[in-house]
């Protein structure tokens, strides 16, 4: 498969699904998006009918587009109409026995060239593979939420997915105009795992008084977030966080840095999911004033030394570990989550050594596994050699 017009396949007609199914279509493919669900399937149409419109209305389609994408895109419950597809995209819940089941029925009714392919953002592509016969030709192709809007895509090999089914899956990809990262199929791939100390570290300066929520939040967007770590969870969903949190420590057999906290807990405990609940780390009902920071430079600078150094660690020993290239992952980072800057190029900026130094400081004092430094971190400052030379 290369980057000519093909039939694509898309199951699932939520958020993701139809995003997906929306970027296959402008680029001109042939879609047909699979859902159980006849009412879901009429409202994805609508959904889809509704954004092209607005496409339109900014000018940045025309309305011959538009028809054309929108006859370009079929809405049905047959999955053997998905026959003839040269590749079919799941975008359903994150569970692998259902994913299997899908995948299972998938590969009785298309051709064996066909590239069977999961959007999972967390779950293991060798475990969904393992449920068919030619388990060689899936491979995990993850979006980013709005598809059609973030231009970061995770490709993510399962064990014994093919090498021609990757580079025919990149081409493809790139062709749609997307920044395409490959990322080893480890718990989180690229994003979702070196992410976690953004959420983390934050809660554990939180829990230690350091600072109070909104200054965290100020003292990171200091430095270039567009959003703090509490804004942002709240947005999410604090019980969505906490269950990413949850599943990332098991999948990483309950190593210490990816450790849930009690704050999270507690907050899900008492339904103040955030923005969605109307409470959560912020008070969002109306007339309720937002709390102010103290802008503190030094207090600020110490903020962001904790919780930028603990995502470089962790973007170092995804390099360590072979997770992704050092060039993929600040491409990923910038691209998937609005990183003002890629954590390899931020310790290039502040120096390996001073990164090292203070990582070390903190292990020593807290006597911690969450601080250790990556094995790679200290070869590099031991030989005085840069990342990105």
């Amino acid at each position: 498969m290369v980057t000519e017009k093909i039939q694509i396949g898309v199951i699932g007609s939520g958020t993701m699904g139809t995003g997906i199914a929306q970027i296959a279509a402008t680029s001109g493919h042939d879609v047909t998006i699979i859902d159980n669900e006849e009412q879901a399937l009429v409202n994805a149409s609508k959904k889809l009918e509704k954004i092209f419109s607005r496409l339109v209305e900014k000018k940045r389609m025309t309305l011959e587009e538009m028809q054309e994408s929108i006859a370009r895109t079929t809405f049905t419950t047959d999955l053997e109409s998905l026959s003839n597809c040269q590749l079919v995209v799941e975008a359903i819940i994150e569970d692998v026995q259902i994913k299997q089941q899908v995948f299972q029925k998938l590969e009785k009714i298309v051709d064996e060239n066909c590239i069977l392919a999961t959007n999972t953002s967390s779950l293991s592509v060798t475990a969904i593979a393992a449920a068919c016969e030619k388990d060689s030709r899936v491979i995990g192709i993850h979006f980013f939420n709005p598809a059609p809007l973030m231009p970061l895509v995770e490709i993510v090999p399962g064990l014994v997915t093919d090498s021609k089914i990757l580079e025919a899956a990149k081409m493809l990809i790139d062709s749609w105009g997307k920044t395409v990262v490959v990322a080893k199929d480890t718990p989180g791939f690229i994003v979702n795992r070196i992410a976690r100390p953004f959420y983390g570290e934050a809660i554990r300066i939180l829990e230690e008084g350091v600072a109070d929520v909104a200054t965290i939040d100020w003292a990171l967007k200091e430095q270039g977030f567009r959003m703090g770590p509490f804004e942002l969870m709240d947005l999410i969903g604090n019980d969505v966080n906490y269950q990413v949190t949850c599943s990332v420590f098991e999948a990483f057999f309950y190593d210490q840095r990816y450790k849930p906290s009690f704050t999270q807990q507690r907050l899900v405990q008492a339904k103040r999911y955030g923005r969605k609940s109307g409470h959560g780390y912020y008070n969002y009902a109306e007339n309720v004033a937002k709390p102010q920071p103290t802008e503190d430079k030094d207090l600020a600078q110490t903020i962001m030394m904790r919780v930028v150094s603990m995502i470089i660690n962790e973007a170092v020993d995804a390099v360590f570990l072979q997770v992704a290239t050092a060039k993929d992952i600040d491409l990923a980072m910038t691209k998937g989550v609005n990183y003002p800057k890629g954590p390899i190029a931020w310790l290039e900026e502040i120096g390996s050594g001073n990164v090292l130094g203070f990582l070390q400081g903190l292990y020593e004092e807290y006597g911690e596994d969450r601080y250790r430094p990556s094995p790679l971190l200290r070869k590099m400052v031991k030989s005085g050699k840069s990342f990105l030379s």
